[in-house]
């Protein structure tokens, strides 16, 4: 017995399902094309610094000027696919990041690099926002759930295969490239995902007209320059009078940034930053949480490379596998913290994650002072497996609980700037490494070996990070002890889903 043949309506629904799948499949591989770029950097620096004649300031700045120019396009990015159209902004987006990742691939000095890394941020300021918009337009609500887990996961792999995948092509030295393979790796992915995007993706926009924030945009980031260049560059520079100023007047240009977000939110409505989100006082606390923990997670990092590759002299093979544990353990707490835990302590969780990730610094502290340069890669795994726990219990539900009690309006700019000001955090730690690292380096006795100069200036950094998570344990008594039962689930868990994560290795 034979079915009813299928319909013309049937065949075009067919098409329609078909088409938004392979979407999808776009737009997550656009996202861990970034995420990697995210993560893969750091493994490689050494080799960068050493066939680039890259200075210790010049490397910051690889990292740190990724980090801001991504921050300070987020929201920007994001209103530009609602008012052009996301699927326009997306390929814009990726295309950029495509030719971005060629140019850093074939930097000739540590100037174009820099130059280079920070136009990738602003790309990928272009592309990531619009994600979770076609990712919304293309599914119903029922549907967002199994979607959103396939995204979580991703999210997960990004950010776990950044390091391995640097550290083997670093090691590998394909061609003799050294270390640019790590960039050059995007172009294929790029390509297709330009190419696929284009037939493949349906064009939306906002019904909402919106209007363009250039000025905040501009106000916020000569503020946030003006606060870490001098940071980042003072040091190579003697620590100039300038620099002091610079940092001393980039409070009063936030400060005009602020008044000046008050009078466009009067004007029309379209103000960079919803300075309204802030009189909730668990989202004011959870922006607080994710500035420090972003600091904390830019300055370990870095100096965790530096460390393991030119203080100890390890091969980035070695250095990239050491930490595969903490990035299992991140793995496994974040699952089980989102699934079992919060959903029975609440904020307690959070809590302990900061305390238990600060008492794995401790650990590593210790080792580092008692094994010095002798220290094996397997006496490292019960720290970083320490920190990975503690870390798994913070990532997964922080954002969630940081957009509880935000109203369901405003939950698109809020989880924006959530985003905003993790990357934020995540380039003030980048450029706070002069200080609490390269401070240390500079002011060593004449004489000592490097790795014993190196090691010293690690411990001393562990120390910021015991002060940072200390600092963030106080922070979330602003957040809720339990997510109010009225609270609106599918913006949290899908801002939770397009959060860029910090670095895991």
């Amino acid at each position: 017995m034979t079915g009813t043949p299928p319909t013309a309506a049937d065949q075009l629904s067919a098409v329609h399902d078909r088409r938004r799948w392979i979407a999808l499949a776009i737009v997550m591989m656009a996202s861990f094309m970034d995420l990697v770029d995210v993560t893969i950097v750091n493994v490689a620096i050494p080799s960068i610094q050493e066939h680039l004649g890259a200075s210790f300031s010049a490397i910051q700045w690889v990292t740190a000027g990724y980090a801001l120019a991504f921050a300070v396009g987020l929201i920007t990015g994001g209103r530009l696919g609602d008012i052009y159209g996301r699927k326009r902004v997306f390929l814009i987006g990726i295309g950029g990041f495509t030719l971005a990742s060629a140019l850093c691939g074939l930097a000739v000095d540590p100037g174009m690099l820099v130059a280079t890394r920070i136009l990738q941020g602003a790309t990928a300021a272009l592309m990531v926002p619009q994600v979770l918009s076609i990712i919304h337009t293309s599914f119903p609500a029922h549907e967002r759930g199994k979607v959103f887990g396939m995204f979580g996961a991703m999210v997960g792999l990004g950010a776990v295969s950044g390091p391995l995948l640097g550290a083997l092509l670093t090691e590998w030295n394909l061609g003799g490239l050294e270390w640019r393979p790590i960039f050059l790796i995007n172009l294929p992915v790029g390509v297709a995902g330009l190419l696929l995007g284009r037939r493949f993706i349906d064009e939306s926009r906002s019904a909402q007209s919106l209007r363009l924030d250039l000025v905040g945009m501009a106000l916020a980031a000569l503020g946030l320059l003006m606060l870490l260049y001098p940071l980042t560059q003072g040091r190579e520079s003697g620590w100039p009078l300038w620099g002091f100023v610079s940092m001393g007047l980039s409070l009063p240009m936030l400060a005009l940034f602020v008044r000046y977000e008050r009078f466009k939110a009067r004007k029309d409505g379209s103000p960079l930053v919803e300075l309204s989100l802030f009189k909730v006082r668990s989202f004011a606390g959870g922006i607080g949480v994710q500035l420090v923990f972003g600091v904390t997670c830019g300055i370990f990092f870095l100096v965790w490379t530096l460390w393991m590759q030119i203080g100890l002299g390890w091969s980035p093979l070695r250095a990239g596998t050491t930490g595969i544990p903490f990035s299992i353990a991140v793995s496994a707490a974040a699952g089980i913290s989102v699934q079992q835990l919060v959903p029975r302590f609440g904020r307690k969780v959070l809590q302990t994650g900061a305390l238990v990730m600060a008492g794995g610094v401790l650990l590593y502290l210790w080792e580092a002072h008692r094994y010095g340069t002798a220290i094996h890669s397997w006496q490292m795994a019960l720290p970083l497996v320490v920190m990975g726990l503690g870390m798994g219990l913070i990532v997964a539900p922080l954002t969630d609980a940081v957009l509880a009690d935000v109203p369901r309006e405003h939950a698109g700019s809020a989880s924006g700037l959530v985003n905003t000001t993790q990357q934020l955090g995540n380039a003030l730690g980048l450029g706070l490494v002069s200080v609490a690292f390269f401070g240390v380096v500079d002011g060593s006795a004449p004489g000592r070996t490097v790795g014993a100069v190196f090691t010293q200036a690690f411990s001393h950094s562990l120390w910021w990070l015991v002060g940072c998570l200390l600092a963030v344990f106080l922070l979330m008594f602003a957040l809720p002890n339990r997510r109010p039962a009225t609270a609106e689930p599918v913006e949290a868990s899908e801002a939770a889903a397009n959060r860029e994560p910090l670095p895991v290795g």
